[in-house]
């Protein structure tokens, strides 16, 4: 058995880089072509993001973190997106996609839940969900490969976890949050599922 099939959790370069790096640029270009709609639209969109406790609109946390107030906004988000993003698809395509599923649905079902008024959009709860989960990986797998991983990835981007605490207007650090826990809890899913490999 090979190592790549022994422990895939433990990979630091995903197995297919050009694949990963195309849907991950995929992703980000979504959401530039999702604000140029929304511009076109004089800011209609804005308005269609995640609305706590507002069941008439619950299906928004579906769609919220494509929408962005701004190019600003989306800009700031693109370029941690793309590195977190690529690093995080480490296990491949199809992990990367289960992670992106479980960090964007605990992101929106949590500001749904317990989110301040008004509507929640925005990547940044994707960007925060990946970086917990680089943090976190290499600790639940035992990796030292992805613990020097995590301690670059912390060095470059750890200033973003100040994002999780309240008293910042305009941002909704409700998602960073529950992106950062959906982050953790993937980064659980992914050891635990490595582990059962090993054993199998």
């Amino acid at each position: 058995m090979s190592p790549a099939r022994r422990s895939p959790a433990k990979r630091v370069i995903p197995p297919n880089p050009v694949l990963s790096a195309a849907v991950v640029l995929g992703f980000v270009g979504l959401l530039f072509v999702v604000e140029g709609i929304d511009t076109a639209l004089g800011g209609r969109l804005d308005a269609s993001g995640v609305r706590p406790r507002d069941f008439t609109e619950w299906d928004n946390l579906l769609w919220a973190p494509v929408l962005h107030l701004g190019w600003d906004h989306v800009t700031g988000n693109a370029v941690p997106l793309l590195v977190l993003g690529f690093l995080a698809s480490s296990g491949g395509v199809k992990q990367f996609l289960q992670v992106t599923a479980v960090i964007w649905l605990t992101n929106g079902l949590g500001v749904w839940v317990f989110g301040s008024p008004g509507s929640h959009i925005g990547a940044s709860g994707l960007v925060f969900g990946f970086l917990v989960f680089l943090l976190l990986r290499g600790l639940f797998a035992r990796s030292a490969a992805q613990v020097l991983v995590a301690v670059v990835v912390f060095a470059l981007y750890g200033a973003l976890l100040l994002g999780v605490l309240p008293g910042q207007p305009g941002i909704s650090w409700e998602s960073h949050l529950f992106g950062a826990l959906g982050g953790a809890l993937a980064a659980w899913g992914v050891a635990r599922d490595d582990r059962r490999t090993v054993a199998a």
